[in-house]
């Protein structure tokens, strides 16, 4: 089998491959990653458009492969949450059929760096170093804000784990979808 991941980010393609490890499914996979379009912001805005962005992303993938693989993070109206979105991230497997999805966790970001990605049009790396939780230029391909918000007890790679995950349910209990 080839597994084409949707995204030269090492972080998600270090997600990806550490997490299949556990499945049988897997175990001869050979895999790639090749950088492809989301078709979507680079800072998506809503549950639907970083849904959108993950099957799109799998889609493309897909094209070079038996299973695509892709990712997106951004952010989704969260009711009762004080700035009132939440970041994750949601996984796409594309078997050149059906579309197998899952999300991370939630969580919230800092309430000016939100201003300045949503109203600046700043993108996540800029907004935190303007606010000073890092001068690190490449977070997401790093510990990701989450890390730096969490010191570390929960990273990028680790809530993408968790979006993949949940897409591998579908894979793995077929006969129940």
């Amino acid at each position: 089998m080839k597994v084409i991941i949707g995204s030269k980010n090492k972080v998600k393609v270090e997600a990806v491959k550490e997490t299949v490890a556990d499945y049988e499914l897997f175990s001869s996979a050979v895999f790639d990653a090749f950088e492809v379009e989301s078709g979507v912001a680079d800072q998506p805005k809503s549950l639907e458009e970083v849904v959108q962005g993950a099957q799109n992303r799998a889609k493309n993938a897909f094209k070079s492969g038996d299973l695509g693989f892709g990712l997106e993070s951004g952010l989704m109206s969260v009711p009762g949450s004080k700035s009132g979105v939440m970041d994750f991230c949601a996984c796409a497997i594309f078997d050149g059929k059906d579309f197998h999805l899952g999300l991370s966790s939630c969580f919230e970001r800092p309430m000016e760096m939100n201003r300045l990605m949503l109203e600046e049009g700043l993108d996540m790396s800029q907004a935190c170093n303007k606010i000073g939780l890092t001068d690190n230029s490449e977070i997401g391909s790093n510990e990701g804000v989450i890390g730096i918000l969490t010191k570390g007890r929960m990273t990028r790679k680790d809530y993408t784990k968790q979006s993949i995950i949940t897409a591998l349910i579908h894979l793995e209990n077929a006969e129940l979808y």
